[in-house]
C-alpha cells in the first residue's frame, strides 16, 4: 500500500483575495486581512495552477474573501481548466450577475458553491452586514441553475439562525441545489473572536442533529447533505483537512503556502512563498508541511489510539488555540484531558450574550480573547 503522505494533494484551496463586500462575523480568514496590493497578479496565479496540475492536484477551489472581486476571475478559470484542473468557485454571489455566470460557464467553470446566511433577507443581511445581499444571492442561485452549472448551497449555522435550519433545507431544495453543506461555525479567525455570540446551546445542537437526520432520509436521491457539527460539542474530532499536509494545499492571496487555511495560528512555523521555491518542493520537503505529517509527532492519548490514522489527532490549529500546544490532542476528542473544559466553555458561552464584531479591514487586527484552557491538573 502506498504511503498516503507521499501522494500529491487532491485539492488546492486558492484564496484569490481577502476582499469581500460581506462582513460575516464567522469568517475563518485571519483577523489581519491581506490587502489588495499584496495579492498575486494574474500571471503568478496562472503559474501556480500549472505547478498544481503538474504536482498531481485534481481539484481547484477558488475562494477568498470573495473571488468575484478579482476582475481576472474568468481568465483564471480558463487557464485552470486548460491545465486539466476541475474548477470549483466558492462565492457569496455578491459581485456576480447573470452575464458573468454565463462567462464563467463558457470559461469552463465546473461547479459553484454559494453561501447563504439565513432564509430571509432581514436576518441574512444582518448577519452578513450587507443590505440587499440575500435577495441578490437568490437571483444568483437561480442564474447558476439556469446556466446549467451544478450548485452547492453552503449554510453556516450558529445560535442566531440554527432554529431556521429546516427552512434552510427547504430553500436548498427550492433552489434546485445538487448538494447542501450544513456547517456549524468552526472557531478560527473572526469566528473565534465572535465565539460567545455564535455558540449554539446543546439543545439547539441536538435539535439540529434530528432535523438533518430526518432530511437526509427524506431527500435521499434528491439532495446530498453534508453536515459538520461544532467541535466544542463533539465527542470525536474531525479528520481536519484529511490529515495535516495529506490531501489539501492552501495558498493565501499573497502566495504563502499552508497545509490548511488556519495554519498561521501555529507559532514557530515558517510558511514558504511561491516566489521562493516550486510548489512541489514546498509540498514534499518544507518543514511546515512535514511538522505534523504521519503519526510520529503524536503524544498520548493519540499515539496509542486505534483512530490515530482515522482522525489524525484532529485539528492542530484548534489544539493550539485551546491548549496552547499544537502537539496536544484536539480537545474536541473525548479522550483529551481538556475535553471536559471545552464542553464547559461551550455551555457557558452558549448561554451568554455578545454583539457581533463584523469582519472588516482594520489598521491593526483586534486581539483574540484569551482562549487557552487551564491544564487538566490545574
Amino acid at each position: 500500500m502506498a504511503d498516503p503522505w507521499s501522494e500529491p494533494p487532491i485539492g488546492m484551496l486558492a484564496e484569490l483575495t481577502h476582499r469581500c463586500p460581506l462582513q460575516c462575523p464567522y469568517c475563518s480568514n485571519p483577523l489581519e486581512l491581506e490587502s489588495r496590493g499584496r495579492e498575486l497578479p494574474t500571471a503568478e496565479w496562472r503559474r501556480v495552477f500549472e505547478e498544481a496540475a503538474a504536482l498531481g492536484v485534481l481539484q481547484l477551489h477558488l475562494s477568498g474573501g470573495e473571488p468575484a472581486a478579482r476582475p481576472d476571475l474568468e481568465e483564471l478559470v480558463v487557464h485552470a481548466r486548460a491545465t486539466g484542473l476541475y474548477v470549483n468557485l466558492i462565492t457569496s454571489g455578491v459581485g456576480l450577475d447573470e452575464e458573468r455566470i454565463l462567462r464563467l460557464r463558457e470559461a469552463g467553470l465546473d461547479h459553484l458553491q454559494l453561501s447563504i446566511q439565513d432564509v430571509d433577507a432581514k436576518h441574512a443581511d444582518m448577519i452578513g452586514g450587507y443590505k440587499g445581499g440575500h435577495a441578490h444571492k437568490m437571483k444568483i442561485a437561480r442564474a447558476v441553475r439556469d446556466a446549467g452549472l451544478p450548485l452547492t448551497i453552503n449554510a453556516v449555522v450558529h445560535r442566531h439562525n440554527i432554529d431556521r435550519l429546516e427552512q434552510m433545507i427547504d430553500l436548498a431544495v427550492e433552489l434546485d441545489a445538487h448538494r447542501l453543506e450544513i456547517a456549524h461555525v468552526q472557531y478560527y479567525g473572526w469566528a473565534l473572536l465572535n465565539r460567545k455570540a455564535l455558540m449554539p446551546t446543546r439543545a439547539q445542537l441536538d435539535h439540529s442533529n434530528r432535523v438533518v437526520a430526518a432530511a437526509v432520509e427524506r431527500l435521499r436521491g434528491r439532495l446530498v447533505i453534508d453536515y459538520v457539527v461544532p467541535d466544542y460539542w463533539a465527542r470525536r474530532p474531525k479528520p481536519c483537512m484529511g490529515g495535516w499536509g495529506r490531501m489539501v494545499i492552501a495558498v493565501t492571496p499573497s502566495g504563502r503556502v499552508l497545509p490548511c487555511h488556519a495554519a498561521h495560528v501555529v507559532p514557530g512555523l515558517s510558511f514558504p512563498h511561491l516566489r521562493d521555491q516550486p510548489l512541489a518542493r514546498i509540498w514534499r520537503e518544507s518543514e511546515a508541511f512535514q511538522k505534523f505529517r504521519g503519526t510520529g509527532w503524536m503524544r498520548e492519548p493519540c499515539r496509542s489510539c486505534e483512530r490515530r490514522e482515522v482522525d489524525f489527532g484532529g485539528c492542530r490549529c484548534q489544539a493550539m488555540l485551546l491548549t496552547g500546544d499544537p502537539r496536544n490532542a484536539d480537545p474536541a476528542c473525548e479522550l483529551s484531558p481538556w475535553h471536559r473544559a471545552v464542553l464547559e466553555l461551550a455551555a457557558a458561552e452558549s448561554e451568554g450574550e455578545a454583539p457581533f464584531l463584523h469582519r472588516r479591514p482594520m489598521r491593526s487586527a483586534p486581539e483574540l480573547p484569551a482562549t487557552v484552557l487551564p491544564a487538566p491538573d490545574g
